[in-house]
């Protein structure tokens, strides 16, 4: 059918909001056409799924990522002049900057060491009260994180609150979404003053930290970020570290359902760390889905797509497909012991090409921190109080609606290496 002559499509954005993460999914499931048709605010929308989908997103020839973003997330979760913002040279160069700070390997262990010693500090105040671990793993991963970043931080608790607001009052109107913007602006102007210290020469940065890095980084055009632009920056540094609480969180919520998954993660399995870091990012819900603008007139499995077009990647649809994982609904994290994932496959942070294109560049460091942290958790001993253990699908982004609450926590002695028996 010719694309003029398509009938009508009502708007869904009150679905979205009903709905959340099954929207999409929900949308597929009833057509069987190659894409789904759709509208978002008005505009005339796709959505996409797939590995090949995932190709086709991140090619630069097809979609613009950064004038797709909407207002409302620049101005909570990403920031106005945003590396997420810029295409082609400007993307690559900006992006470089990240790339630089978030995928060595003497980067990632020097961070996730350092967020490491602040959990075993941490733990040793929990015994004998209640405690909420997204709450306590936000204020960890705050401390852990400035400290490598070079950033001083006097009292990590509000600071973490605000990181913790950016991210989940982004996709939501109402209350979450001003507190968000809130801390997005109380954050901007803390840290740009900071940047603008340091050039002064009043406060000094530690040679190589991001501090030190994004004070420095000159764009595609030669010049210095701004302060303010510096700031927004350094809190995309900082901001999806922290956001790992909701996949720390996550990880209590597993091994309250699947006990016997803390036995492996107790011992030194680093392969089944890893595997159970995955299956976390796969199983449970984070970003339900991207968006960019086609760029031109395009052509998705003999379907048309209007240049201009609002274009979505189904993440959350994408990573609980049967077609690519068997019970996509069961958590099992042996299933990437057999296969590791594939890079366009596993993408709740995106996908596509790290170094080129608009994938997270902090994956490693999401998925170290975890692989750190998840059997630390696995060794404490303690108890789960009667709560509200849900993961509402309407809530985005969706969390453990208590935070999961435990009761007198003290550590376990590790359990005998893999392949190793007990003396």
């Amino acid at each position: 059918m010719d694309q003029r002559r398509r009938p009508p499509i009502a708007d869904s954005s009150l679905a979205l909001f009903a709905k959340g993460y099954a929207w999409l999914p929900d949308l597929r499931r009833r057509t069987t056409a190659p894409l789904v048709r759709t509208r978002l605010m008005g505009r005339h929308a796709v959505a996409l799924h797939g590995p090949d989908a995932v190709r086709f997103f991140y090619d630069e020839r097809h979609v613009e990522r950064g004038t797709a973003l909407p207002g409302p997330v620049l101005s909570t979760l990403f920031g106005h002049g945003a590396v997420h913002t810029l295409d082609g040279r400007a993307h690559r160069v900006r992006k470089e900057m990240f790339l630089s700070l978030l995928t060595g390997a003497e980067a990632v262990a020097g961070l996730v060491d350092r967020v490491g010693a602040v959990w075993d500090e941490a733990v040793e105040s929990w015994s004998g009260r209640r405690v909420v671990l997204f709450d306590e793993t936000s204020r960890v991963l705050t401390r852990g994180v400035c400290h490598w970043a070079g950033v001083p931080l006097d009292d990590a608790a509000p600071v973490a609150r605000d990181l913790v607001s950016m991210v989940d009052g982004f996709a939501t109107p109402g209350p979450r979404h001003w507190r968000a913007r809130r801390a997005r602006t109380r954050g901007e102007a803390w840290l740009a003053h900071l940047v603008e210290d340091v050039r002064a020469g009043s406060v000094t940065a530690p040679d190589g930290s991001a501090l030190d890095v994004v004070v420095r980084h000159r764009d595609a055009d030669g010049r210095l970020l701004d302060p303010r632009t510096a700031a927004v920056e350094l809190l995309n540094v900082i901001r999806p570290t922290v956001a790992v609480s909701w996949f720390v969180t996550y990880a209590g919520h597993a091994l309250c359902l699947r006990p016997d998954m803390r036995e492996r993660l107790n011992t030194d399995d680093p392969a089944y760390a890893v595997a159970f870091a995955h299956e976390l990012r796969r199983f449970y819900p984070f970003a339900p889905f991207l968006g960019g603008r086609a760029v031109t007139d395009l052509d998705w499995r003999g379907e048309p797509i209007p240049s201009g077009t609002l274009i979505l990647l189904d993440l959350y649809g994408q990573n609980h497909d049967p077609a690519l994982y068997d019970d996509p609904y069961t958590f099992e994290p042996r299933r990437f012991l057999e296969r590791p994932p594939a890079r366009d496959e596993l993408i709740p942070q995106g996908g596509g090409d790290r170094a080129a294109g608009h994938r997270c560049p902090g994956e490693d460091i999401t998925i170290a921190l975890l692989r750190t942290l998840v059997p630390r958790l696995a060794r404490l001993e303690y108890d789960v109080p009667e709560q509200d253990l849900r993961v509402p699908l309407d809530r985005m982004p969706t969390r453990v609606r208590s935070g999961f609450v435990i009761e007198g926590a003290r550590v376990l002695a590790p359990a005998p290496k893999v392949g190793q028996a007990a003396s």
